[in-house]
């Protein structure tokens, strides 16, 4: 069977064949494939400047062979340069440390079903993504829009020698653009969505181009600590950063993590979840060692209840992985792929339009109860300083406003923050949530944060624009 015509599940077990045949049969050897049709139209100072598409297939292979585990990676899927994968493998693993970690292979375990891809993603050209960049442009009107628009299709597959073997996909598209001003102001928006139909770039580039508007003629305040309204594009910083640092199993292990299971360590308001398999972020149903993913509870009202793992660390906890092995999740850990901090369920849904710096009514909601504070569009240059507490610090972008009774008085110059993220939702410091949550994008892999606007007690402003 010719490499075109083989299904990724059929390339997984014809590598697995010849591993298997020169490893010895007493080997552990388990293989995944990973094929990405991404497509990308970039655009800047309101045209489009680049379409490019590509179709990559990526092999991992991975042996363990008398008490050492070696892996190799290609995206070359010839028969020869297969085989020669092989025998770099087999041969490294001769030579390689013993793992006494080596936590084995998952046997036959069934998976759930892949969401039903969006077939207009997988089908979509250049001209389909143009219309949606034409729609953005002509939406903000005579300020300056950049951004991209891309869409993904991602096919992964697995076997391995204890007889588990599975096949998944999904899709996503997204958005992510902003409009300028004249004076450099600007707004950004961003939404990520498996299917191509839910981003509508006009929506999109007039909240962009409101947003940019009222952010000129920003002025400098003193730093401090300021009650905060953040919109989803800042809470998803947030999740991310949660998501790396705390629910990372590997951490935990380690007592790097601030996580400690039963204990009531956020705002009772908050519910963390890990979910690309039943909700409308895109996802995939299992992970590189072929372990089944479901809808993951990381906090319930405010207790802290699970973190991501994979085979080792889950081992090492005395535990069942939950499917979040990834390409070097063994050395640096694993983290959610799909964390999702639930709306509030008192708030309406709907997501109705509104004019200015807010991106939609469930935020404003949150701004019209702050007597003094922050409306926050964005995060930038996050970098962690404590990954115990989460301490971050990184600088407010695309639009930050001084709120005061409930309205929006002035926007602000950006401001440097440091903060414990897992401290800012901790209990009593969450004052709202909102009730309208969108998917944001990620570069890396079918992730995604979903998040909904945030109104928080206090956030650490250490500096402004002149210092």
């Amino acid at each position: 069977m010719s490499v075109q015509t083989e299904t990724e599940l059929e390339l997984a077990s014809r590598v697995l064949e010849l591993a298997r045949a020169s490893a010895g049969p007493s080997a552990d050897v388990d293989v995944s494939v990973n094929r990405v049709a991404l497509a990308l139209t970039r655009f800047a100072n309101s045209y489009i400047h680049q379409n490019v598409a590509d179709t990559t297939t990526g092999v991992q292979l991975r042996i363990h062979s008398e008490g050492r585990t070696t892996s190799a990676s290609s995206t070359l899927v010839g028969t020869d340069a297969l085989r020669e994968m092989v025998e770099r493998t087999v041969a490294a693993a001769k030579v390689s440390p013993l793992d006494p970690g080596w936590p084995g292979l998952i046997g036959p375990t069934p998976v759930l079903p892949s969401h039903d891809v969006d077939q207009a993603i997988i089908e979509a050209s250049p001209a389909d993504r143009a219309s949606r960049v034409r729609d953005y442009i002509e939406a903000v009107e005579d300020l300056t829009a950049a951004g991209y628009f891309r869409t993904r299709y991602w096919i992964t597959a697995y076997a391995n020698s204890a007889g588990q073997a599975a096949s998944g996909s999904c899709t996503e598209a997204a958005l992510d653009a902003i409009a300028k001003t004249a004076s450099l102001s600007d707004g950004v928006t961003r939404q990520a969505s498996r299917r191509i139909a839910d981003i509508d770039g006009a929506v999109h580039g007039a909240r962009a181009a409101a947003k940019a508007r009222a952010w000129d003629g920003a002025v400098e305040i003193e730093p401090g600590a300021y009650e905060v309204v953040l919109e989803p594009t800042a809470v998803a910083d947030v999740l991310y950063c949660l998501g790396s640092y705390g629910f990372n199993g590997k951490l935990v292990n380690e007592r790097q993590s601030f996580l400690e299971f039963g204990r009531q360590q956020m705002d009772a308001s908050i519910t963390l979840v890990d979910d690309g398999v039943s909700a409308f972020a895109a996802g995939l149903p299992f992970d590189s060692e072929g372990t089944p993913r479901s809808r993951l509870v990381l906090v319930e009202n405010g207790v802290s209840r699970g973190a991501a793992y994979d085979r080792r660390s889950a081992a090492e906890a005395g535990i069942a992985s939950n499917g979040f092995a990834e390409d070097g999740s063994a050395s640096f850990g694993m983290s959610p792929n799909n964390i999702r901090l639930e709306p509030s369920p008192g708030s309406a849904p709907g997501e109705v339009e509104v004019e200015g710096p807010v991106s939609n009514s469930s935020v404003q909601a949150l701004v019209a109860q702050v007597e003094r504070g922050l409306l926050v569009t964005d995060h930038f240059y996050t970098r962690c300083l404590d990954p115990r507490r989460v301490v971050m610090t990184g600088l407010t972008r695309n639009g930050t406003w001084l709120i005061e009774n409930g309205d929006i008085v002035r926007p602000v110059k950006n401001l440097r923050f440091t903060q414990s993220y897992s401290e800012a939702l901790g209990p009593g410091n969450v004052l709202a949530i909102g009730g309208h949550a969108i998917a944001l994008p990620y570069n890396y892999g079918p992730n995604s944060a979903t998040a909904p606007g945030l109104r928080l007690a206090a956030w650490k402003f250490t500096g402004g624009s002149s210092g």
